[in-house]
């Protein structure tokens, strides 16, 4: 049987009124109590239930996500939910304040953390974008004791507490992968389609997917990557650029956001469904490319999945309790087109 705060009071030979203030680490009692106590609490392996104690005390959780504005349809896909766990804050017992900032903008992302009202925030979640005024900021928050959660893409030379996201090193491997079993020992370019070299998600995608195509898939030339800013206007113009000057290209890993202009680059030039590509995220225009065979894989996160994560696990932090690793484990999906939900 669980020991508990009466057992701890019997034996400290104390009131329950004092283990509260002592487990509560509230003022009004004295040194040598609460060390006794303490030790009683030691020796009995007394573990508090800190999820019933703050539902008893019924207490809110203030939060804060940090998300890039702009077209990219998988960040708005991740600001549509965190709009539904605020629908769920009465339940959950959160108070969800949600950020935007200018996407790739390392200085609008650390102006906006800077300007984070501390008092009572029981933690931050933010799509990183590498930088030192991004650490800069990260360290006072951490400093004021505010737990700093990663989200999609992580800043791991940051003081940030937890990284929420899928592991961005084996889906570049896994898009490799597939694009070379697709081709299957085609000779050719391969041309990587990326929003910004400033994100690690973006940087740890590339870093997998050179990885298994030297080692594996050595007839196949990989370009030097494509920057579209997860622009379609600018994704277009530049994948078209790239199109017409390169003759001999065989496939495309578009490793970020700007599908919709990869899109109408393929189709403009006659050259859907004669290009392999691989892409992430199964946004609706992705999906309809996987239904008309101008893609042939996506890889894909589950927004939702990310978002409930990272409120369980800052609540987690804030309260000091363990985490769940495998509950927190973000899955890497693939979706052909005949496995589409």
């Amino acid at each position: 049987m669980r020991p508990t705060v009466h057992d701890i009071a019997e034996k400290a030979g104390v009131s329950l009124a004092t283990v509260d203030r002592v487990l509560n680490r509230r003022k009004g009692v004295r040194a040598e109590t609460v060390l006794r106590v303490e030790q009683v609490i030691a020796s009995l392996g007394y573990q508090r239930d800190l999820a019933a104690a703050n539902l008893a005390k019924s207490r809110v959780y203030p939060l804060v996500f940090v998300v890039p504005e702009g077209e990219n349809s998988f960040m708005r896909g991740l600001e549509m939910a965190v709009h539904e766990a605020r629908r769920r804050s009465s339940v959950e017992r959160t108070d969800i304040r949600l950020l935007t900032v200018p996407p790739f903008d390392e200085g609008a992302l650390a102006y906006a953390l800077d300007g984070l009202n501390i008092e009572g925030l029981a933690g931050v979640a933010l799509v990183a974008t590498e930088s030192p005024a991004v650490r800069r900021s990260v360290a006072r928050l951490a400093d004021a004791g505010v737990p700093i959660v990663t989200l999609v893409s992580d800043l791991p030379s940051a003081r940030r507490r937890h990284y929420v996201g899928i592991d961005n090193v084996a889906a570049g491997r896994t898009a490799a992968s597939l694009l070379g079993r697709f081709l299957s020992h085609r000779p050719g370019k391969v041309a990587v389609l990326a929003g910004s070299m400033l994100v690690r998600d973006h940087v740890e995608r590339r870093l997998g997917f050179d990885q298994v195509m030297r080692a594996e898939f050595t007839d196949l030339e990989v370009l030097p990557v494509i920057e579209g800013r997860d622009e379609a206007e600018t994704a277009e113009r530049l994948v078209g650029e790239m199109l017409d000057r390169e003759r001999d290209v065989v496939g495309i890993y578009s490793l970020g956001a700007g599908n919709r202009g990869l899109i109408s680059a393929l189709k403009a030039r006659g050259l859907n469904g004669k290009i392999e590509v691989v892409a992430h995220e199964l946004t609706d225009h992705a999906r309809q490319a996987l239904a008309d065979g101008v893609f042939a894989a996506v890889i894909n996160q589950d927004a939702g999945h990310e978002v409930r994560s990272a409120i369980r696990v800052m609540k987690a932090l804030a309260d000091g309790v363990d985490l769940v690793d495998g509950q927190e484990r973000i899955r890497i999906d693939i979706f052909l087109r005949d496995n589409l939900p």
